[in-house]
């Protein structure tokens, strides 16, 4: 069984799973996506929970259904996800882990150091 958080929506944490498979390339663009049974199966939740992950991941472009045939992930898939997250992250994580370095007291140059540790290069920041 997957553990799931339980401070998030089980679908909303299930979109995000396909999501992770495309950006990690374990499902490339017009690559079928596994059907809503299998999905639900492998997970071991409702197959409404699963239709609900789908429908969200269609409405932001990023799977679509084929008549007959199932749900295919979308040319553009990656961009549009990697786009979505950053902005996210830009927008709502960046600004707490600034006041928090803040209150903290961090500097700057703290926080390069930190990432350099951990083996990022300026032009990756």
């Amino acid at each position: 069984m997957i553990a799931f958080n339980e401070n998030k929506s089980i679908y909303l944490q299930i979109a995000e799973r396909i999501c992770d498979m495309i950006l990690d390339e374990r499902l490339r663009e017009g690559e079928r996506v596994p059907s809503v049974r299998e999905t639900a199966a492998e997970m071991e939740v409702n197959i409404n929970t699963v239709n609900r992950a789908y429908a969200v991941l269609q409405s932001q472009d990023i799977i679509d259904t084929q008549r007959g045939l199932g749900y295919f992930v979308n040319e553009g898939a990656s961009t549009r996800i990697y786009d979505s997250r950053r902005n996210e992250f830009i927008e709502r994580e960046l600004p707490d882990f600034m006041e928090r370095a803040r209150k903290l007291g961090l500097a700057k140059a703290d926080i390069v150091r930190a990432f350099e540790k951990e083996g990022w290069n300026e032009g990756e920041l």
